[in-house]
């Protein structure tokens, strides 16, 4: 409703502005205040106030007065207010809000036909993830589920760098070392056992006797040399190792839970040659020379300082060299790319962009969604480059002990009228404290940096996951006491202001999962969630459903509403990635 309401006032002002003479690049349509009874409003009459050698209110009552609303189904009437012009909704449109907020699929928009792929989190299979990668997977997950309800194709990736230095260390070490050489693995886990291998060598290539060390390095390189030439007995034995720490490190991310569609190797663009490939056409460049042996390009055209290195003097190829190779493999198969990357990536986000214009691609279809740290209470960077030595799973474990804590003290405090058993204790404490972890992070601008405090995440009461869960439970909870009173579609009988309040809210979610889609940005749908409860609490102690004081046809067409409250909730919730409990 609000997406069809939003286009006929589109179209309203445009034909009312050109019909004034007046430019229509700009409505300024935007939302209006609360207490306005509008659903949008337009404050183009400031931008024309100028031009029209007139205050904007005058301006706002002659552009209401040219607007024609004679074929709007869902835009009933305009009015202005100072220099706004405002548009009010028609019973229609809350008819069909309330009725289209019934489908499970609500929120979903149509298919665009466009195939997006989501490249996030990536990180280097070479130990358990640290909780420096909690806002990529997090904000990666978000988006490539906000892109989907928007009705793109989309593809979530892991690009595995199975193919540097640090690949070559790991599988050098876990063919060296016996268990005898390491210490106990912190957990029971695949990642956490083969990661001593990887600390070990490390440890030996720095502290080790000279000699030794050289001669360690020297299988080292071989290794790195092999894997650059595709030899397959060293892919398998470097595979090995890569698989085995990325299943434990996708076992983490899945409690966020952080999905993929696909894993993409590094390996796979020199195996199948299109890494080299890129070399031999870069080499041809008008910005490639050459440097002590070593092959580079110049960008100072892009207006990049640095050069971009894309072949040692050894003849081997970089992590950049390949990651070139991967994005016009990604050019191939969709037709748009974004990828999640921390805001230390931007410079080389940048030259990888100028490379891939050097060798043809058409790079509007790339777009980089970069992201600030996230802070430890105390101030600590949650950095992989600086390093706290906090795993993911000790967050999360953290997290879920502190939700159990805060549901039994809400238990003895007699919040609750009804017994939780044990199952249900943990199931909340679960779907609550990692809710918590991923609302915190993912409600925030990307760009700015955030400080993770427990208390704020946990708040039942404020703007955290808790609060909208419990919004949901309480909505299922309102319908599961219903017995065998059937809701009913009757917006007309939705007439109180909380009652209307709600039904506009309900109404605006398809619109916002559109503009988050497209300002890449799924913190508007955290935003929306947050206040959709304020409003949903509003109604909730003003409006009852059950009691026995309220006429059948107003109690059936309150729990409609209800209904449509919830599947509105629900799905907000799944957007973010957020589980919805039933009941709490």
């Amino acid at each position: 409703m609000f997406i069809a309401f939003r286009r006929e006032v589109e179209a309203a002002l445009e034909a009312a502005l050109d019909d004034l003479g007046y430019p229509t690049e700009d409505l300024g349509i935007e939302e209006p205040p609360a207490d306005v009874p509008a659903v949008l409003a337009s404050s183009a009459a400031f931008r024309l106030a100028g031009e029209a050698q007139a205050p904007p209110p005058e301006v706002a009552a002659e552009i209401a007065d040219a607007v024609d609303l004679a074929d709007a189904e869902y835009v009933a009437g305009v009015s202005t207010q100072g220099p706004y012009v405002n548009f009010a909704p028609s019973e229609a449109y809350f008819e069909g809000a309330l009725a289209d907020a019934q489908s499970e699929d609500w929120g979903r928009l149509p298919d665009t036909g466009e195939s997006v792929v989501v490249e996030h989190t990536s990180a280097n299979p070479t130990g358990p993830v640290h909780v420096g990668r909690a806002r990529n997977p997090i904000l990666g997950d978000a988006l490539a589920r906000v892109l989907d309800y928007a009705g793109h194709d989309v593809t979530s990736e892991y690009y595995v760098n199975d193919a540097g230095r640090q690949i070559a260390v790991f599988t050098w070490a876990y063919e060296t070392f016996d268990e005898s050489d390491l210490s106990e693995p912190e957990r029971e886990k695949d990642d956490y056992d083969l990661v001593r291998y990887y600390r070990k060598g490390n440890e030996f290539l720095e502290e080790g006797d000279p000699e030794d060390v050289e001669e360690a390095e020297a299988e080292i390189a071989s290794i790195i040399e092999s894997l650059d030439e595709g030899d397959e007995e060293t892919l398998a034995r470097c595979e090995e190792v890569v698989d085995t720490v990325l299943g434990g490190m996708t076992e983490t991310l899945g409690r966020l839970p952080a999905e993929f569609d696909e894993f993409v190797k590094e390996t796979q663009f020199l195996r199948d040659g299109s890494t080299h490939g890129v070399v031999d056409e870069l080499r041809e460049s008008e910005y490639a020379f050459e440097d002590d042996g070593a092959w580079q390009l110049d960008l100072a055209d892009w207006g990049i300082e640095q050069s971009f290195v894309f072949l040692r003097s050894d003849d081997t190829t970089l992590y950049t060299t390949r990651d070139l190779a991967h994005h016009e493999w990604k050019f191939e198969e969709f037709d748009y790319a974004v990828t999640v990357l921390g805001e230390d990536q931007e410079l080389h986000a940048n030259k990888l962009n100028a490379a891939l214009d050097i060798l043809g691609n058409d790079t509007d279809q790339l777009e980089e969604v970069f992201y600030a740290w996230v802070n430890l209470p105390g101030g600590e960077s949650m950095s992989t480059r600086q390093g706290t030595g906090v795993d993911m799973d000790d967050l999360l474990d953290e997290a879920v002990a502190r939700a159990e804590e805060a549901v039994r003290s809400r238990m003895d405090d007699r919040i609750r009228d009804d017994d939780l058993t044990e199952d249900d204790v943990e199931r909340i404490a679960r779907q609550v404290g990692i809710g918590a972890v991923r609302y915190d992070i993912v409600s925030k601008q990307p760009t700015k940096a955030i400080t993770f405090d427990w208390e704020d995440a946990l708040d039942f009461e404020g703007q955290s996951a808790p609060y909208i869960q419990y919004a949901h439970a309480r909505a299922c909870g309102i319908s599961a006491e219903a017995g065998d009173l059937e809701p009913a579609l009757d917006a007309g009988l939705l007439d109180e202001q909380e009652e209307r309040d709600l039904l506009k809210a309900v109404a605006r979610f398809p619109g916002v999962v559109e503009e988050a889609a497209m300002d890449r940005e799924p913190h508007q749908v955290a935003t929306y969630a947050r206040e959709f409860v304020d409003t949903f609490n509003a109604f909730y102690r003003s409006c009852p459903v059950l009691r026995e004081d309220v006429d059948d046809d107003v109690a059936a067409a309150r729990l409609a509403l209800v209904d449509a409250a919830r599947t509105t909730l629900a799905n907000a919730l799944d957007v973010l990635g957020i589980e919805a409990p039933e009941s709490m």
